[in-house]
């Protein structure tokens, strides 16, 4: 493994050296997502293997070309997982592309994020040394917490080396419900049922239905289960669901059409841009057309953000993917960087046009 780092160290050196610029690639199951690739492919898929498991410590730590797959195997042998469902999008998906994308799947409501597992990494910087962030257990942090910085930097900041990574055991009962409520009054519930102790663990609306997920002890699934009294939903049939909202092969992110994403607060009201699927509570708003502008502008006023999910390269060039930022963020974004990447060798374009 030293050799493929030794390998990358000289291809970074050389790059820096003649200002030309690498676009760093794993499994590549999330290459539509950001900016388009630019400059000379960097395959990092090959530094793979878990390196240590305490499943009675409940953290995993795995260099970042392990295959998802692999580690959620070995964590389900022991009755655990990783509890923010990180979408794969292809059998390639890797751990390092998982934190370098920052994506979590319908469970992210309830549990967080994943930068909220992310313990500690490893990184091949622009200067081609090796850093080391965090480590093994949860502890308070003063000043940038750099393990969680990396979770969404698409890969700007360094090659990821390795993770490590909180992990939690499987839930004990789950039960999902369907009800045919409108778009408003879906939001009005989840917004009355977020303030309530229910073990509600998912939630999504679209065309009508809302389904929604309970997790946890069974006496407690069960008790919130009547409560709602929302129709029971077959076990096979709720999870293909809740799978396909995941991987996004659900009917709604079919086509071409562009795939845009606001997060906004969860009490905002329905934003009236055609077809729409929510999640998170009503924080999180997929869309499948729309003017840039507007929708920006619509999310801003919210409180929120527009991102442009997926998107062809023309449309990503001509609005970009990211909602623009304000001026002092977009300084710290450059300044950090420059830290990591003087020379601007990763991934240029995949966050920003300008870093």
């Amino acid at each position: 493994m030293d050799s493929l780092i030794d390998n990358w160290t000289a291809r970074i050196n050389d790059a820096a050296g003649r200002g030309g610029k690498l676009a760093i690639r794993g499994g590549g199951s999330k290459t539509f997502y950001g900016g388009r690739e630019q400059g000379e492919r960097l395959d990092v898929g090959a530094y793979r293997g878990i390196v240590a498991y305490e499943p009675t410590e409940l953290v995993i730590s795995a260099r970042a070309g392990t295959p998802l797959v692999e580690l959620n195997a070995t964590l389900a042998e022991k009755g655990q997982w990783l509890a923010f469902e990180p979408p794969h999008f292809a059998p390639t998906a890797t751990v390092g592309g998982m934190l370098a994308s920052g994506l979590s799947g319908p469970r992210r409501q309830a549990v967080g994020a994943v930068r909220d597992f992310v313990l500690g990494a490893k990184l091949l910087n622009g200067l081609g040394e090796v850093l080391s962030f965090g480590g093994q257990v949860m502890k308070n942090v003063a000043g940038y917490d750099v393990s969680r910085l990396l979770a969404g930097s698409l890969g700007t900041l360094g090659v990821l080396l390795e993770v490590s990574l909180k992990v939690l055991p499987l839930p004990l009962a789950e039960k999902s419900l369907r009800f045919a409520i409108d778009e408003g009054t879906a939001l009005q519930k989840l917004n009355q049922w977020g303030g309530r102790p229910l073990p509600i663990s998912a939630s999504a609306w679209h065309d009508g239905i809302l389904m929604l997920r309970l997790s946890g002890a069974a006496a407690a699934v069960a008790a919130a289960e009547r409560l709602l009294a929302g129709e029971g939903v077959d076990a096979a049939e709720a999870e293909a669901y809740w799978r396909s909202l995941r991987e996004q092969t659900h009917a709604f992110f079919a086509g071409d059409a562009p795939l845009w994403r606001l997060s906004l607060p969860s009490v905002a009201p329905p934003q009236g841009f055609g077809a729409t699927l929510i999640e998170w509570g009503g924080a999180q708003r997929w869309l499948r057309a729309g003017d840039a502008r507007a929708l920006r502008s619509a999310a801003a006023k919210a409180g929120g953000h527009a991102t442009l999910f997926r998107g062809d390269d023309a449309l990503k060039a001509a609005v970009g993917v990211f909602q623009p930022l304000p001026a002092p963020l977009a300084q710290i974004h450059r300044n950090l960087k420059h830290a990591f990447d003087p020379q601007g060798v990763f991934n240029p374009g995949r966050m920003y046009p300008d870093f």
